[in-house]
């Protein structure tokens, strides 16, 4: 099976949520790679590497978020990279 790799951007009530450390849970789970973080600007920034069911799973997930989240604006395109495990980023 072939690996898929995308980019999501999510906006809206995602930072002082938890969401990243959620959605690092949800993708360590999932058995996905790459990273997420929060960007300065008050967005989430992730890069997921994996399966495509599994990284169609990760969308679909953050499209909501964890509980207390509020996701006003979700953007997810291909992206490339090499990836061997999942990580929480320092802001950017």
């Amino acid at each position: 099976m072939t690996d898929v790799v995308r980019r999501l951007l999510i906006a809206g009530r995602v930072q002082g949520v938890g969401f990243r450390y959620a959605f690092d849970e949800q993708a360590r789970a999932l058995g996905l790679r790459g990273w997420v973080r929060n960007r300065r600007r008050g967005d989430v920034e992730a890069i997921v590497a994996g399966p495509a069911r599994d990284v169609d799973a990760i969308i679909a997930w953050a499209r909501r978020g964890p509980p207390g989240a509020g996701v006003t604006t979700f953007s997810d395109e291909a992206a490339t990279g090499e990836f061997t495990g999942f990580d929480i980023g320092a802001t950017e």
